[in-house]
């Protein structure tokens, strides 16, 4: 076998999925990938998306296809919930928060469901979860809470509640970071009462 060929299952099977681009940044040829899977080698499975064919792939696989095609994008709502089992939901899109100004992400496959965000609640709350080997970023169990609250006309205040209820019962979270979370939010007030019933 040719040595790019192997290179790039390499780097397959090292970062769970690759995209042309990254075989560019190595200098590896893209016409090879069509080649390896027509072998049998290589899958697509997205668009501009391949892995080996018998990658083990979590539930969350879907979030990793997502990060890895839109690694500036931030897993959040009704997404981030599932991820962190906060719901009895699962959405059929995956929500993702990004800049203001950035040009909206698309796929084929899976849906995806926008909101914008900015300063601080861009980037604080967040943190880096490993999904196939591919690192996803993720809002964390507060900042998700307060997220709910905050697009509660969107997703349901029933939602949020939940969220709320199980991330408390779970003792997922402290009363001092829903706290921080509901003023970076800007939901202190709405959340307030409901975070006063908790103690």
């Amino acid at each position: 076998m040719d040595s790019s060929h192997q290179s790039i299952l390499d780097l397959a099977a090292q970062r769970g999925l690759i995209r042309p681009r990254d075989l560019n940044e190595r200098g590896l040829p893209t016409i090879a990938l069509t080649r390896l899977v027509r072998q049998g080698l290589l899958q697509r499975v997205g668009r501009g998306l391949y892995a080996i064919p018998d990658r083990a792939v979590s539930e969350h696989g879907v979030l990793s296809e997502v990060a890895r095609k839109h690694p500036q994008a931030i897993v959040c709502l009704l997404s981030a919930l599932r991820l962190h089992e906060l719901t009895t939901q699962s959405p059929f899109e995956v929500w993702l928060a990004i800049p203001n100004k950035a040009r909206a992400p698309k796929m084929d496959y899976p849906p995806l469901r926008i909101v914008r965000f900015s300063g601080a609640a861009l980037t604080e709350g967040v943190e880096e979860h490993l999904i196939d080997g591919v690192p996803v970023r993720v809002t964390n169990v507060a900042r998700t809470v307060a997220d709910c609250f905050k697009y509660r006309n969107k997703i349901g205040l029933d939602v949020a509640l939940e969220a709320l209820r199980e991330a408390w019962k779970g003792k997922r979270v402290g009363m001092d970071e829903l706290w921080r979370s509901a003023q970076l939010c800007r939901v202190a007030n709405v959340m307030r009462p409901y975070l006063e019933s908790l103690t």
